[in-house]
């Protein structure tokens, strides 16, 4: 079996994050939220990221995260351009990337074996990389595929800046050590509110309170190569249903094409549970609660001052 290889999405645009939150420094040494993710899969066992980014930003990736990382694990850069298949146009003024689903799509020439996928602007901690690692390097497909993903508590994910967007998990009864997926429920507005955690669905009008310790997908996803297949398939069905009914913000999103094998019986999806905090930088304001939790966690020795010196 070929080793796992880490793939991490950075091609978004960070919208409400106001610029390029990928490349924004979390400490003094300039290490990035994605140093840290990097670092905890080079622990767990993974030799080999492959980064996804926009080709225009393919020297200050370079600069900012890759030319430190060569001598410890194996870079490599994808570009999510704004190409689509044939007989297919980008539509005139969208900039907006075409969605997670087309951001791994854009690795099928470099990938060769199983391998994991992250966003690059959240911190995950070790214990899920490790457990992940552990999945891919123990299961290949046979009648159907096998594919994993971390699934973190609601309430360890949340923002204090204002809403999320999560994918709320519906689980199975555990077979063996750990849960299965049933499928994913998207919650593009989750917020923190005095009765608990809640979404809404009309622009804040009204809530729905979801239940405490509900499980969510933060996007950390453990495949074998035959997810590159089904995506390209659908990539094609998702352009005849959303290009012309939304041409320059629709999205094609990993979680719903999981979803629709879960749905069709072609695929399970084992879920990884880890008590961790996630730390990210959705908002501007996030920042000093990530760069104050870097600094405790390096206090505590989970991580040396400077990640990539010996």
């Amino acid at each position: 079996m070929e080793k796992p290889t880490l793939v991490i999405m950075a091609a978004g645009m960070g919208s409400r994050y106001g610029g390029m939150k990928q490349m924004d420094p979390m400490d003094e040494y300039g290490h990035l939220i994605m140093d840290f993710s990097i670092y905890d899969a080079v622990q767990s066992g993974f030799k080999r990221v492959v980064i996804i980014i926009k080709r225009s930003n393919l020297q200050d990736f370079r600069e900012c995260i890759g030319n430190r990382l060569e001598q410890y694990v194996d870079v490599e850069y994808v570009f999510q351009d704004m190409v689509l298949p044939e007989g297919y146009q980008v539509p005139e003024g969208r900039v907006k990337p075409f969605g997670t689903g087309h951001a791994v799509l854009c690795c099928a020439p470099v990938i060769h074996g199983p391998f994991m996928v992250i966003n690059a602007d959240d911190y995950y901690g070790r214990h899920a990389f490790e457990l992940m690692y552990e999945f891919l390097t123990t299961h290949q497909d046979d009648t159907v595929y096998h594919y994993a993903m971390a699934g973190y508590q609601l309430e360890n994910t949340l923002s204090e800046s204002g809403s999320v967007a999560r994918g709320v998990c519906r689980l199975k009864p555990s077979r063996g050590s750990y849960p299965y997926l049933s499928g994913i429920q998207e919650r593009t507005c989750i917020e923190k509110r005095e009765s608990g955690a809640a979404y809404s669905e009309d622009g804040g009008e009204t809530w729905v309170k979801l239940q405490e310790g509900s499980t969510v997908s933060m996007n950390f996803w453990g495949f074998t190569e035959s997810i590159l297949e089904e995506l390209e398939k659908r990539f094609r069905t998702f352009l005849d249903e959303n290009l012309e009914k939304n041409p320059l913000k629709c999205e094609y999103f990993l979680p719903f094409v999981v979803n629709e094998l879960l749905e069709e019986g072609k695929a399970d999806v084992c879920v990884l549970p880890t008590a961790d905090r996630w730390y990210g930088v959705t908002y501007k304001e996030d920042k000093e609660a990530v760069v104050k939790a870097i600094r405790e966690m390096k206090r505590k020795g989970l991580y040396p001052e400077r990640l990539w010196e010996e």
